[in-house]
């Protein structure tokens, strides 16, 4: 009996629950090379990681969290907005009426530059609001570092 109430605690309390990953996305900071003076287009490649989603650019709610890059100036470049990609219409088994826009599996983003000649770094944040099929988590921010020379 006493093993039983334990279980029936450990369950209730979640001490069997998997652990959530400290980042839901995954940022791959692919070294790129651009022609100098030109217009350009760096390419940002990120993974959400398996059962989990994070609203698109443009979710469907002004109630939901819009996944968006800010950046910082970087010397000898000028970017232009972002570019994001379009979302995939997702929706919970217990409310299929309702559609969501959002981002699985892998998503890349567009950033339009024109560069300087040489090796640059622009530092940016990723900010996004990951859910699985059960809860939507706090909002996080993921440092990113978009690597490139401008040849």
């Amino acid at each position: 009996m006493k093993l039983a109430l334990a279980l029936l605690l450990a369950l209730q309390f979640g001490a069997f629950d998997q652990p959530k990953p400290k980042s839901y996305i995954v940022y791959a900071a692919d070294q790129q090379t651009i022609a100098a003076g030109k217009h350009a287009v760096l390419e940002l490649h990120f993974h959400v990681v398996d059962g989990y989603h994070v609203n698109s650019h443009t979710p469907n709610s002004e109630l939901l969290i819009p996944t968006r890059i800010e950046f910082q100036a970087a010397n000898g470049v000028q970017a232009s907005p972002a570019e994001y990609p379009s979302g995939h219409t997702y929706s919970f088994a217990s409310d299929p009426s309702e559609k969501l826009d959002v981002y699985t599996g892998d998503f890349t983003v567009r950033l339009p530059v024109v560069a300087t000649p040489g090796s640059h770094t622009i530092a940016g944040t990723l900010k996004y609001q990951a859910c699985d099929n059960a809860a939507c988590y706090p909002p996080k921010s993921l440092p990113i570092q978009v690597l490139f020379v401008a040849r």
